[in-house]
């Protein structure tokens, strides 16, 4: 059995190359890449497993001619890779679940203070030495002790996002638009989610919205214009999911009219850019894509990735597979 060829499509954190090079050669892209230069690779026979990042996107055409056993995927979602396609061709799609939830839900949560107490504004008024002492009106945010909060999915990140939640007693609800990758994990009860309701009633009776649910067909898009006009006037909506969930432009539009008090993100719906006037508004907080980004979460990731990646060189299902009936279809 000739030795395994890995390519790393962005450098990763160690012990991902320790664990490769262990067991195989290792290629290590440090160039912007192209798709096609990609499918290329994915074609040229020299690759057993492609170990991607969420920005490679590996469609139906980059995938037409692969050569490759499977792709390690350096993240928990997976909606840059078309799964049916892979699955077709015989590829395993391996990703990271489990090790991002705490730090996602950390986010979630500081967005959820940062939007309410507006600290963004506080911070760029102090520094712009404006703050000449304590006034009655200064500033004046919302609270977060005692408000609802409606989260959108029940999957772990919710379940987290719960726990941390009910620590400044909020009143917590959820809806569910589930999915495979969306249900509550063993061990986790769906009682810490909070009272169960209908999305209609979610978006309408909920002070903050914060969405958990994976991209997919029927999450495209699902905070659209229509439900922002529906939240109250002074709900604050909260993104650490995917970008494309939230209709960014209706978004935009509902922060500028006041439809919504605010929004704070983690995550655009055309990465790494962002819809027209997002930026200049002050009631939004916006942050670059860190849900996972501390130095023990990212190295996790790494290894499990590297994992996933030496279990398919093998033709082993990997300890995270995404489509395991791609081997046998």
């Amino acid at each position: 059995m000739s030795e395994p060829r890995f390519l790393i499509t962005t450098p990763l954190p160690e012990p991902a190359y320790a664990l490769l090079s262990a067991q195989g050669t290792v290629d290590v892209w440090e160039h912007e890449h192209s798709s096609g230069e990609l499918a290329e690779a994915a074609a040229s026979g020299r690759y057993s497993v492609i170990l991607s990042q969420l920005t490679d996107r590996l469609g139906a055409a980059e995938l037409a001619d692969a050569k490759i056993d499977g792709i390690a995927n350096y993240a928990v979602g997976f909606d840059n890779i078309d799964i049916a396609a892979a699955t077709s061709a015989g590829i395993m799609v391996g990703n990271t679940p489990g090790v991002l939830t705490a730090p996602t839900a950390d986010i979630a949560m500081l967005l959820i203070l940062a939007t309410a107490r507006r600290c963004i504004e506080a911070d760029t008024y102090t520094r712009a030495g404006l703050f000449e002492g304590w006034k009655p009106s200064l500033l004046l945010g919302s609270d977060v002790s005692g408000a609802t909060l409606g989260l959108i999915g029940s999957g772990r990140i919710a379940a987290a996002t719960a726990r941390r939640a009910a620590g400044f007693d909020m009143v917590i609800q959820h809806c569910s638009v589930r999915g495979p990758h969306d249900r509550v994990a063993p061990g986790e009860s769906e009682l810490e989610l909070g009272q169960r309701v209908s999305f209609d009633e979610l978006i309408e009776t909920s002070d903050f919205v914060s969405v958990h649910v994976p991209l997919a067909e029927n999450t495209y898009h699902l905070v659209n214009a229509a439900v922002l006009s529906r939240m109250k006037r002074s709900a604050i909506l909260v993104n650490t999911a995917r970008g494309p969930v939230v209709d960014e432009a209706a978004l935009v539009a509902a922060l500028k009219s006041g439809e919504i008090a605010a929004a704070g993100l983690d995550v655009y719906e055309n990465e790494p850019r962002l819809a027209s006037g997002l930026v200049e508004l002050a009631n939004s907080v916006l942050l670059p894509h860190v849900g996972s980004a501390t130095v023990s979460v990212r190295s996790k990731m790494a290894e499990l990735c590297a994992l996933n990646a030496i279990a398919m060189s093998r033709r082993e299902i990997p300890p995270h597979p995404v489509n395991p009936q791609a081997w046998h279809s």
